[in-house]
């Protein structure tokens, strides 16, 4: 064999042990976690859960139990006191701390607007009253045009579902009375009273039920069966109360903690005896009469509003400060020793030309002594047993 040769067979020799070598290390490294280039993945199909919007979802201690018969001596309407109803929020929140209030009385106002339980937990921390109640009133109007969203399962409600037949613009534009029929608005109720429990929300009203009952009457019972036992769930302690307006049957009455309505005053504060205000064409219930107080297990009064010159807080509103004070610590003094609950003015809505004291504005009453009717004195004295 040639040197040559010989040269060429080592050169293809040591070629070939480095080709081996290196593929060695190449499977050694790999053992060691060297792993290929990862294959694009595809998003989940599955329906993801939505976190609850900040402070919406935060769950506080248990209140203690309610005392029926605190509420009903220490009531006030604080209408959507929570919600920021009050065009001055700051000085709505600085009178309820100043007040004799155990009640508060529509905290949260859901009339054409959900709860935005955001600014609900926002307001709650800043009232330094902590041994009160509130109450939630579940509104007879619904905007059908609301965007509100279970922050829980992220679905949208749709509130067109939820509106009784032929009831479309029943409030004005894009409104409608809702149906305890429709799933879609039970299952509204359910998220907006589980939220409300969590937050430690204590009370419950359905306004004017008779409106957003069915024809059968069947769902009611379920519905407040379902609140009671999830406040149970949660250690909380809850009453659940309705405007029942002329309803008389008493196992229907029963269902709730209490009923509640309008007093129906005159221009001197008085009020009549029979189970109908007789100023109005239908009967428009007057409920601490026999023909409902009997068959309910807590009557709840208080000046009613929606905003028209007839309307109790109206007449009220027009009388002078003396006159005020005199039919509320008789309004209160009757009721009170019958055992019902009259509830104090503390927000609520008048006509604009009403003529007659106001609050932060003219379509607002306000007993607060910042504003013009001045009654804040009158009614922590009531209150304060004075």
């Amino acid at each position: 064999m040639t040197k040559r040769l010989v040269l060429i067979l080592i050169f293809l020799f040591l070629a070939a042990s480095i080709l081996g070598g290196l593929f060695w290390l190449g499977r050694k490294e790999n053992k060691k976690g060297i792993k290929p280039a990862p294959e694009k993945v595809q998003p989940p199909t599955e329906e993801i859960s939505v976190p609850p919007l900040p402070g919406s979802g935060e769950e506080k201690p248990p209140p203690p139990p309610v005392s029926m018969a605190r509420l009903k001596k220490a009531g006030c309407v604080t209408d959507g006191l929570l919600s920021q109803y009050n065009p001055d929020s700051d000085q709505f929140i600085g009178l309820v701390n100043r007040s004799n209030c155990y009640y508060l009385h529509r905290a949260i106002e859901t009339w054409r607007n959900p709860p935005r339980f955001e600014v609900v937990n926002n307001v709650m921390n800043r009232i330094a009253k902590k041994d009160v109640v509130y109450d939630m009133f579940i509104a007879e109007a619904l905007d059908t045009n609301d965007n509100y969203q279970n922050a829980e399962s992220g679905h949208y409600f749709r509130f067109r579902k939820m509106c009784h037949q032929n009831s479309l613009n029943h409030w004005g534009e894009h409104t409608c009375v809702p149906t305890f029929s429709s799933s879609e608005y039970r299952d509204y109720l359910r998220y907006i009273t589980r939220r409300a429990i969590d937050l430690g929300v204590q009370s419950f009203t359905f306004g004017q039920i008779y409106m957003q009952e069915s024809s059968s009457r069947k769902y009611a019972p379920q519905i407040v069966k379902k609140i009671r036992a999830y406040a149970e769930k949660k250690g909380v302690d809850v009453v659940i109360g309705a405007q029942t307006d002329s309803i008389t049957d008493q196992k229907y009455l029963k269902l709730f903690d209490f009923i509640e309505g309008g007093v129906g005053i005159d221009s001197n504060g008085d009020v009549e005896n029979g189970p109908c205000l007789s100023t109005r064409g239908s009967c428009w219930a007057l409920l601490w009469n026999k023909a409902y107080s009997a068959k309910a297990k807590n009557v709840l009064l208080h000046l009613d509003w929606t905003g028209i010159p007839s309307d109790d807080l109206d007449i009220f509103a027009r009388m002078s400060p003396e006159k005020r004070a005199e039919t509320l610590q008789k309004l209160y003094r009757k009721f009170t020793s019958q055992n019902m609950g009259f509830l104090m003015p503390y927000f609520g809505v008048l006509d604009k030309n009403n003529g007659g004291c106001f609050g932060p504005k003219k379509r607002y009453y306000s007993p607060d002594n910042a504003y013009g009717c001045r009654d804040e004195d009158a009614i922590n004295a009531i209150l304060g047993g004075k």
